[in-house]
């Protein structure tokens, strides 16, 4: 059974977050009691994969609220600044401050409020994960072999997923899945996590090198290359985990439909297209080092961007909670927006 990404106590008022590090040889878990705490398990990757982070954050300003009220703008700040890339960040942030702003600081009940809009954030995440997923999984034949990239599952959401929720809500109606997971270096969420994940719910899969992708596609039938997203530009633009750009190029080589799978929250109604994408850059010993073991010197220069960005023109659709968004994206991606969240179906 697959343990729960964060789980917020009511009681104690901490987060608890799986350590996705410890995958796939433990499983350990970080108890958050600060924002700052919160801050750090982003920043480190305790927890990753946009959605979750976007959850993690909101329980964040809950903490700071619950702890000292006058710390919840620092939190915010320090929240907003743990990861760049991710836009459902800013997203649950905003969705936070919105009740700052109509409750007021000074509210007593601001956060008990505020809890109350952290985790409709996480049942939400859940509940767009599974609609995103039933529109998804209609693009697969009943016998399917799909490729992805990095880790867009129930870890790195609140539950389900999104790339890999389409191939469960795939399983659900009766279809059989292969998949290959792309291993995705350097930090190795494929090989570690989708991995983990697809076979502790018994599902048929197989570890590839990046490199292997587009081999792979000349000697097997491919029938779908889906990925998440952490950020969509309002021209369909898609930045991603590293690699999904070569993954994409490939793809339209071999005449393999490539998709997105993305919520709402992931498009960035500020961003005109992919050029406006901030891509973070980490610290190079995440290539240099692999399993504590320095195999580059240090003195060696090493360039680690941990996004890169998908141009529209490869992407064969976007899967979203509101249906499959097909070119011209620019026209068809703001139209969402204009329509009702999935909110309202939440009981209170």
């Amino acid at each position: 059974m697959l343990p729960s990404t964060l789980d917020w106590n009511t009681k104690e008022k901490t987060l608890k977050c799986f350590d996705q590090r410890s995958i796939p040889f433990k499983n350990t878990e970080v108890v958050c009691v600060t924002y700052k705490d919160v801050a750090e398990a982003i920043e480190n990757m305790t927890v990753r994969g946009a959605p979750a982070i976007g959850s993690a954050a909101a329980y964040g300003v809950v903490l700071a609220a619950y702890r000292d009220i006058d710390d919840i703008e620092s939190a915010i700040s320090a929240l907003s600044n743990s990861r760049p890339t991710a836009v459902n960040l800013s997203w649950a942030l905003k969705r936070m401050k919105v009740i700052i702003e109509k409750f007021g600081k000074d509210n007593i009940n601001l956060p008990n409020i505020l809890e109350k809009e952290a985790i409709k954030i996480q049942n939400l995440d859940v509940l767009i994960n599974k609609t995103l997923s039933e529109y998804g999984q209609k693009i697969l034949p009943n016998k399917a072999t799909v490729i992805t990239h990095c880790n867009a599952g129930a870890i790195a959401t609140c539950g389900y997923g999104t790339a890999l929720g389409i191939l469960r809500a795939a399983r659900e109606n009766s279809k059989e899945i292969k998949l290959y997971a792309d291993e995705t270096r350097p930090r190795l969420q494929g090989g570690k996590i989708t991995a983990y994940e697809m076979h502790e719910d018994m599902f048929d899969v197989t570890v590839i090198t990046d490199s292997m992708a587009a081999y792979l596609m000349s000697k097997k039938k491919i029938d779908a290359v889906i990925t998440g997203a952490d950020r969509v530009a309002m021209n369909g633009d898609t930045a991603n985990k590293i690699g999904t750009y070569s993954l994409a190029v490939v793809a339209k080589h071999h005449g393999v439909p490539f998709y997105i799978a993305a919520p709402r929250s992931t498009f960035d109604i500020n961003c005109i297209d992919g050029n406006e994408i901030p891509i973070e850059e980490r610290d190079g010993d995440e290539i240099r080092v692999i399993a504590n073991q320095r195999i580059i010197p240090k003195e060696i220069k090493v360039w680690n961007p941990s996004f890169d960005v998908t141009p529209n023109s490869l992407i064969t659709g976007i899967i979203t909670e509101y249906g499959i968004l097909k070119a011209p994206y620019s026209k068809v991606i703001p139209k969402i927006f204009e329509l009702p969240s999935l909110d309202k179906i939440i009981k209170e």
